[in-house]
Parts: structure tokens; sequence; C-alpha cells
């Protein structure tokens, strides 16, 4: 007979703990560790699937003498989801989809299916967080109703392999992973046992069937995915999906793709009828700037390979009890750092005024090669000056007031020719050749006069 012992694995990362820890070792997380029966399995016991089955190790080879994957995709006919996976999902694949809740990825999950069970492609969706009725209206709202997509309300895992079995899907989804349940296992849906063993089966039977698996799993709110992180290493490929729910933007990023790259993100607009692509996000970042307003500055950045135009704005008010720093789409401690290398190298001085700096459009950015956009919109807006018309500023801001080059230079001067800029103020180690009058200059006062000349 089959023992079993008793062990503690954490909630956040799920390492396990051979007795009850106040903080978890491997995480730091206070209070994570839950106490979970472990059953081992008994000498010749039919329970073959629990066990772990080490792949056989074979002889030694050259490499190049191994047969290359060559696993097909299937083509969801959606530019930009295609874009981030690459071509497609691949057979044979589980793709984890994360992101916070109503940001839309049953949404993009739906239309994904449709189109390809549209194409030929026999879909299987697992949902059991909504009623069969309400993912039907969805659907139809979306107008993927197809006969090719099936729909399942089911929440344990022994009767979802069995529906696999019978319906022979080329595509698995499952909407979500943590309302899975199998009930040989202890916990609740969502614990960390429940969450990674129904994922490494569920892997596990992609791989058997040459079956494109999709899990669609919640996150916690600091925008991890909730459950062990382990699961992350179970699937092949983790997406995320992010957005501002005030704002109609949302962005699909690969942080794990074993089968293409992770610097591609795709761009989508939330519309009555769906998701809509964007694939030209330049042109709508900048489809309702105002031409010749002061704290209004254009600059390129670029999100993973793709290079886009965003607009850079700000506001300084003038109060003798002011001095907050308010950022919208940017980090609020880079905004301080870059008022301050302005006050020093500049000497637009905002200690007294309230400043407020924001991205247009909703995107948010993490890239320093907007520094110097945001110095000049503040002190073109505090100073009444405005910059030359078709101008991009691009660069890094130092410590020491210098302009530093960027990464991706050369994408990001190549998008603002297409969208007919002109000129460019930037570091000295700019590329030419792009078609653009290349200003370059090594410090912060000189890129403000280049800037308003």
């Amino acid at each position: 007979m089959a023992k079993t012992r008793t062990s503690y694995r954490c909630r956040a990362c799920g390492s396990a703990s051979a007795q009850w820890l106040g903080r978890c070792p491997e995480c730091d997380e206070w209070g994570s560790l839950e106490e979970v029966v472990v059953r081992a399995v008994a000498p010749g016991a039919a329970a073959g699937r629990r066990a772990v089955v080490d792949r056989p190790a074979g002889e030694p080879r050259p490499i190049a003498d191994v047969p290359a994957l060559g696993a097909p995709r299937l083509a969801t006919g959606i530019g930009e989801l295609d874009r981030v996976l690459g071509g497609g999902f691949t057979q044979g694949s589980t793709t984890l989809l994360g992101g916070e809740p109503g940001i839309g990825k049953s949404t993009l999950l739906l239309q994904a299916l449709g189109r390809l069970a549209a194409a030929g492609h026999r879909c299987l969706l697992v949902g059991a967080e909504e009623s069969p009725e309400q993912v039907r209206d969805r659907a139809e709202r979306l107008g993927v109703l197809h006969p090719e997509l099936w729909l399942v309300a089911e929440a344990s895992l022994p009767e979802v392999v069995g529906h696999v079995a019978s319906v022979q899907p080329a595509v698995l989804a499952v909407d979500s992973v943590q309302t899975l349940l199998d009930p040989e296992l202890p916990g609740t849906p969502g614990s960390v046992g429940q969450v990674r063993e129904c994922a490494s089966r569920l892997t596990r039977l992609a791989h058997d069937h040459a079956m494109a698996t999709i899990l669609v799993g919640h996150v916690t709110k600091d925008g991890s995915l909730a459950g062990p992180r382990q699961l992350e290493h179970v699937v092949d490929t983790v997406c995320s999906f992010e957005g501002d729910r005030s704002h109609g933007l949302r962005f699909l990023r690969a942080h794990k793709h074993r089968f293409g790259s992770t610097r591609e993100v795709g761009i989508f607009d939330m519309t009555d009828d769906g998701l809509a692509a964007v694939p030209d996000a330049s042109a709508m970042f900048l489809a309702d700037r105002r031409e010749g307003a002061s704290g209004s500055v254009v600059a390129a950045t670029v999100e993973g390979a793709r290079p886009m135009l965003v607009e850079v704005q700000a506001l300084v008010a003038t109060r003798d009890d002011g001095g907050r720093r308010v950022a919208t789409g940017l980090d609020p401690n880079r905004l301080a750092l870059l008022l301050a290398v302005l006050e020093r190298h500049a000497g637009v001085d905002t200690r007294r005024a309230d400043v407020y700096a924001s991205i247009a459009g909703g995107i948010r950015v993490a890239d320093p090669g907007v520094d110097l956009a945001v110095l000049a919109a503040v002190a073109g807006v505090a100073q009444e000056r405005v910059v030359a018309a078709r101008t991009l500023l691009v660069g890094e801001v130092g410590l020491g007031g210098e302009v530093r080059g960027v990464a991706h230079a050369a994408l990001r001067l190549a998008e603002a020719a297409r969208l007919g800029f002109t000129r460019v103020v930037g570091p000295p180690s700019l590329p030419s050749g792009s078609g653009l009058e290349v200003v370059g200059v090594a410090d912060v006062h000189g890129a403000l006069a280049a800037a308003f000349s």
C-alpha cells in the first residue's frame, strides 16, 4: 500500500520544505507555506502517470546529426498574435496566457480559436468560469461561430482528458487552469499542487497528441502569474496580455518562447466588436497630436524589436507649495532624476512647481531612450518654447548631463523617416543614411538648444 507523508509547499513559488517555516527560503515570501499530503507510489502499482519517466539518454552524437524539430505551426490569421508566436501556435506545444481579470484574455482566445476553426482545425474550448450560453453569446458577437469550434463546461481534469480523447482536437484551450481540479490530488482548485499537476498533465497530453494547448492563467496583484512559478517552466510559451482598462490598447508579449523570439510585441485595440489588431502603432499614437504646442515632443521607443513613435507631454504648474511629480506611462523615479539633471545642467528649476509628465495613448514606456524627449517637454512648457517642426528626440541622459546612445537606433530612425519626420536630435553615435538630418549633441544643454532652434 502507498505511504503518505506531509510536506509544506510555498503557494508563491512552489518550493517544498520538510517542515513549516514562517518565510519561504526560495522566494522570501512570508506566511506562504501550506501543508500538503504527498502520496508515494507503491512498488509495482499502475500509477505510471504520476511517476516521472526519464527520457532515454541514447548515445552521444554530434549536434548537427540530431534531426530538426520541424514542428508545424497553426497560424491564427490574427497578425499581431502570430507575430508574437513566430507564425502561430506550434503543434504539440503548451502556451500559457496570463493577464489581469477583464483585460481581454478570453476575448483574444475565442477570436483565435474561431479563426483556427474557420481554417479547418478542430478546436476544443474548456471553460469552467462561464456558462456555455455566455461563451456562445460572446462568440456570436465576435463573429466566430463555427462547427469546428467545440465547447464544454468542465472543471474535472479526468473528464477533460476524456473529452480530448473523444473530440480529437487540433487545439485545446482551457480557461482557466486555476479552475481545474484533479480529484486524486489533495487541495482545492487553484492551489499550488493542483495547478502544477494539472498543467503538467495537460502538457504531456499535448505532446502525446501533437495538439496545441493554450492555458489561460490569472495574475496576482503584483502582475505575476498566480500559482507556482514552476508553471512557467512546465509550458513551452509564456505570454502576458497587458493594458490599462481605462484605455483600449492591449499589449501581448512573450516572456518565454521555446519556438521563437521573445522580442516581439503585439498591439490590439479593444472595440465593441472585440480585439482589433494595430499594425501601425506609431500612426495611432500620433494621430491626435497637436503640432506647435509647447510641452509636446515626439520620441522613438522600441518594444522588443518593434520601433514606435510616441508623444511625450509635460505640464509645469508653479505654486508656493509645489513640488509634486506625477508620471503617467513613465517611471516616477526616473522623472525625478531627469528633473534634477535638467536643473543642474540646463538651468531649468522646477523645485517650486508641480511637474506632470505622460506618454499619450495609454502605453507605458520603460525605455531610457525617451529621456531626452522628457527633458525637452518639461523645458519647453516651463520656458514657453516649442520644438522645431518634424523633429524627433532620441537619447538616454546620464547624471552628468551627457546624452548617451540607445539600442536599435537604426530601427528608430527608419520608423521616424517612414512617418515623415525630417530631423532628429540625439547622441553623436546616431547612424546616418536614414534620410533624416541627424543633429548629434553631447549634453543636455546642447540638445535643448538644437531642439528649440
